[in-house]
């Protein structure tokens, strides 16, 4: 006698999606892409960052993609891109060695989200004013 075939078993995934907790942390930023000019004036105080401390960024931030590009005939500019889709664009044009090296860092430690306006200054899921309780109004309790 022949047994009929057996569906097989599916199984739940094992494992779990990576996500910011207590004890892990997920940096946002994916890639960071440096564009810079060769010939330009304004293009030298990028260069004189690239040779001096992008190494050093780079071997800081292993998780981070760092990719340096000649953008010729145009102005220097740095480009963050992040997990969430996103990316964030910095015109270097104008700016010393040191906040130069501080956008490096904004774009770092930054999560690629949206910038939203705080107009309210209370956030609720519940739009509606609800009315102040005031103990003159409320039952007296009994004893």
């Amino acid at each position: 006698m022949r047994l009929p075939p057996v569906a097989p078993i599916i199984r739940a995934k094992l494992g779990s999606t990576p996500a910011n907790g207590h004890t892990t942390f997920l940096p946002q930023i994916r890639k960071l892409v440096i564009e810079y000019c060769d010939n330009w004036p304004s293009s030298a105080n990028t260069r004189t960052y690239l040779l001096n401390h992008i190494e050093d960024v780079a071997r800081q931030n292993s998780h981070v993609e760092v990719v340096v590009r000649q953008r010729s005939q145009k102005e220097p500019i740095i480009r963050g891109f992040y997990v969430n889709n996103r990316d964030k664009v910095i015109p270097l044009n104008g700016l010393e060695v040191t906040q130069i090296q501080k956008k490096v860092e904004l774009l770092l430690d930054s999560s690629g989200a949206k910038i939203k306006p705080l107009k309210k200054t209370v956030q609720s899921t519940t739009e509606a004013a609800r009315g102040i309780w005031s103990g003159l109004h409320a039952e007296r309790p009994t004893l």
